[in-house]
């Protein structure tokens, strides 16, 4: 079994596309997206019209639950940039788009082979603004595993990749295909990294192959998409990607 793992999309279609076009060069039984599709970046609506035609299981990301009820993005981050940002991102929307984001899980069981399984979800089980890091103690990442185990655990939200061992499960992070960060926790903006991140997991007689993949994007591309999209605080954005060659 080889299944597809990526998160964070963030309304950054042309991230999206790079990674759609790498994995159609690829053997892939299932494709599963871990949350965060449509907000803060330029192209929610053709996100989510891209997500519909996939008929993919898409875990419930916190910016998600964000356009579902918009007052609870104040609680988790109380800027009027952010405000505004998800509040656009809701206007581009369509009654359609909002019934689809009601179908996202907060949790989806995968099983592969021999009583094995995956589980996937978007922050921790428990949460999905939880931060699952590489530098996480082991006694605050029992309490957010507490009450789920699986071989593999599966997870996107911090937008930095990671492969964890934890008491004999295997945690991923995929990372972020629309805004990867250069480092979490960070202080004043984020450095968006210019490139695609998503994973793999293969799973064939017990043994088990888990790649973190990138590839690259168009930086330009994006800036242009951001300045023609009429986002708020547009500038403010993509003065936070890295540029190649300019670095």
């Amino acid at each position: 079994m080889r299944i597809a793992l990526i998160s964070d999309i963030h309304g950054n279609l042309i991230s999206f596309e790079a990674v759609l076009d790498a994995l159609e060069h690829e053997s892939v039984d299932q494709i599963i997206c871990l949350g965060d599709v449509a907000t803060l970046g330029p192209q929610p609506r053709q996100v989510m019209e891209r997500l519909i035609d996939l008929d993919i299981k898409i875990i419930l990301g916190n910016h998600d639950t964000f356009l579902l009820k918009p007052e609870l993005s104040q609680t988790y981050m109380n800027l009027d940039w952010f405000a505004d940002t998800i509040n656009w991102c809701a206007e581009q929307l369509l009654p359609s788009d909002f019934d689809f984001l009601r179908t996202f899980m907060p949790l989806a069981e995968v099983s592969l082979e021999d009583g094995s399984t995956l589980l996937c979800f978007h922050g921790s089980p428990k949460s999905n603004i939880d931060n699952i890091l590489a530098t996480t103690p082991p006694d605050e990442l029992d309490e957010m595993l507490s009450g789920h185990k699986a071989t593999i655990m599966a997870c996107g939200h911090t937008h930095v990749q990671m492969l964890r061992q934890h008491k004999g499960q295997t945690i991923i992070n995929v990372g972020s295909v629309g805004m990867p960060f250069e480092m979490m926790p960070f202080t004043g903006e984020p450095r968006i990294l210019p490139w695609a991140e998503y994973a793999f997991l293969n799973w064939t007689g017990g043994v088990v192959n888990i790649e973190l993949r990138r590839v690259p994007v168009d930086v330009a591309a994006i800036r242009k998409a951001a300045f023609a999209s009429g986002m708020p605080r547009a500038a403010d954005w993509v003065d936070n990607w890295i540029v190649p060659d300019m670095e």
